[in-house]
Formats: structure tokens, sequence, C-alpha cells
């Protein structure tokens, strides 16, 4: 006869499960990319997977290899070769065609003049510190061939499964989620709203300012407009920033370097097209998708670059969505909670 009872067994089988589970988490810590992109990429194509099976009659399996290919040519492919080009140039920045040296020792001696603050910028170890942050923010680009296409093929063996046994998914996130099942349908739309937000949404406007920077740049024949453009693009992820101070950054370049009409060009181009097109965009995609807040942008960006490297600008904000759609529905139970207990106390009430 057992010496413990049917609940301290259902515990000790808890416990049992939790830290295996946290040893679970903590070994598949290094494919977090891929289980974050599966999720994230399941969430935007879902309603095209939908629509081929069951208005177009397609198979499960041809379906998803098709959404796979599509999100191939169409995000991830363009991402890599974006990142790919600023890491390959980033160290070029002072060899090549810009001359940062002189640009900063002008501003070394501004500084020097009218602030009497000498030796203001330090020009000497700015490469270093520039390739150092750089191979900080695109850790997957700088490792190995290897490494990214593990996890790339990791994603989407996940995504594939996911969308081919996608009612048994979806009914085992129903039946296991912590809330009852109407909160997990809210919890689902509302994953869908935020997904769509933070990534294309946002990556619609951050596209759509890196393009018209490079634009901007290649009118006053500046180095490297392609270059910078998708500098732009990944910039303008931070709704405060943006390429706008982008803009003053190389206006005052400009300046310094004795091009004072096309500092002032650039500063025009920036604050006027740059922030109408970015306001127009905006309030087109509040409109048709959803409108995330700039602090949770903020905030999610600073969390996730530490963590994700330069992914961390769309997995960051989207993480952080989640957790406050976590805490809206753990609200909304507890009110429910705390209202059902009143009802049984007073029944009058």
């Amino acid at each position: 006869m057992s010496i413990f009872n049917y609940k301290q067994r259902n515990n000790i089988i808890l416990v049992g499960i939790i830290i295996w589970g946290c040893f679970l988490v903590f070994a598949l810590r290094d494919l977090t990319n891929s289980i974050l992109g599966a999720i994230v990429l399941y969430t935007i194509f879902r309603p095209m997977y939908l629509n081929l099976t069951e208005k177009y009659k397609w198979g499960s399996a041809w379906a998803a290899m098709v959404i796979i290919f599509i999100s191939l040519i169409v995000i991830v492919i363009p991402f890599l070769a974006i990142s790919i080009l600023v890491v390959n140039k980033i160290g070029e920045l002072s060899l090549v065609h810009l001359p940062i040296h002189e640009w900063l020792a002008k501003v070394d001696a501004f500084a020097n003049s009218h602030l009497n603050q000498s030796h203001f910028v330090d020009s000497i170890n700015i490469n270093q510190k520039i390739g150092t942050f750089v191979a900080n923010l695109f850790p997957s680009i700088l490792s190995s061939a290897a490494g990214i296409f593990l996890t790339l093929l990791v994603m989407y063996f996940l995504l594939f499964y996911m969308f081919t046994q996608i009612k048994q998914f979806e009914a085992g996130l129903i039946k296991y989620a912590p809330f009852r099942e109407v909160h997990a349908l809210k919890f689902a739309e509302e994953l869908r709203t935020a997904t769509y937000s933070n990534v294309i949404g946002q990556g619609i406007i951050s596209l759509s300012q890196g393009i018209i920077f490079a634009i901007g740049l290649k009118i006053i024949d500046f180095p490297d407009p392609i270059f910078w453009g998708a500098i732009g693009s990944f910039i303008s992820f931070l709704p405060v920033v943006g390429v706008p101070t982008l803009a003053i950054v190389f206006s005052l370049f400009m300046f310094l370097n004795g091009h004072t009409w096309k500092g002032l060009f650039l500063l025009g181009y920036g604050f006027v097209l740059i922030v109408y097109i970015d306001n127009y965009l905006r309030l087109f995609i509040n409109k048709r998708l959803a409108n995330t807040h700039p602090l949770i942008t903020i905030i999610g960006v600073i969390i996730g670059i530490p963590l994700f490297g330069i992914l961390g600008l769309v997995f960051g904000p989207v993480l952080l969505s989640y957790f406050l759609l976590l805490v809206e529905i753990y609200e909304t139970n507890r009110m429910a909670e705390e209202r059902l207990e009143r009802i049984n106390t007073d029944p009058d009430e």
C-alpha cells in the first residue's frame, strides 16, 4: 500500500513536471529564435493556410510548403541579405568613402572651442566600438552558416507540423491553456492582432522609411545609400528615433564637411517627406491592423536586443505584447472570480 494519497501523488507528479519542464526549456534555449520565429510566421500566415485548404481545397502539406516558400522569399532571405550587407559594410566606413575621422575631429574642435571639452569624441577607437556593437547586434549572422541553417531548419520543421496538424495543435493549446476557453480564444485573437501590428505594420513602416532615406541620400550623392537605407530601416523600429533623427546626424556631417545645401536638403527631406509618409502609414496601418503603443515598442526593443540580437527588434515588442495580454486576461479572471464570490456570499447582490 502506498504511503501517499491521491492528492499527494498528483502534487509530486506536478513538481516533477515543473522541474523537467525547466530542464527542457534550458536545454532548448539555443532554439529560442526558431521557436519564436515559427510562432510569428504561424500567426501571420494562418489566414492564408486556411484559405488555401478550405476555400481552394489544397492538401495540407502542399499549402504548408507554399507558405514556407513564400515566407522564405519575402521575409527570411531579404532579412539575411540586408543583415549580411550591414555586417560586411560596417568595417569599411572609415576606410573607403566616408572621412569619419575628419568629421569627428571637427566635432572635437567645435567642442573644444565652444564647450571647453577637449577629446569630446574618441575617434581613434570609433571603428572598433562600432564593430563590437554590430558583432553583438548580429550574433546569428556572424556565426557559422551551419548555425543559421539549423535555426531555419528547426523553425520551418515546427511551422510545417503546426500547419499540417493545425486542428490538433490549436485544440491542444485551448485544452492546456491556464484559462477558460472563451479567454483562450480572446488571447489568440489579441495575439494575432499584436503580431500583425508589431511585425507586419512596423515592418512596412521601417522598410518604407529606409527606402525613402536611401533615395534622399542618392539625390545628394552620399556614399553607400543602400547600406544607410538598411541602417535606417533597422533604426525605424524605434518609433521615437526613426529615420528623421538619423537625417539630423547626416545633415550635421554635411555641414561639418562644408556641404551646406546638401545638409539643408537632407534636413528638410527627413522632417517633411519622411515624417509625412510615416504619419500616413501609421494612420493607415492602425486602421487596418492594430495600434501598438510606442512605449511597448521601445521597452520591447530594449529587452529584446540583448536577448535576441537584431531579431529583438521584432521579438522584444511581440513578447512584451503577449505578456501584457496575459496580465489583462489574469485581471479579467480575478475580477470574475471576485464577482462570483460576492454572488455566492450575498445572492441578492
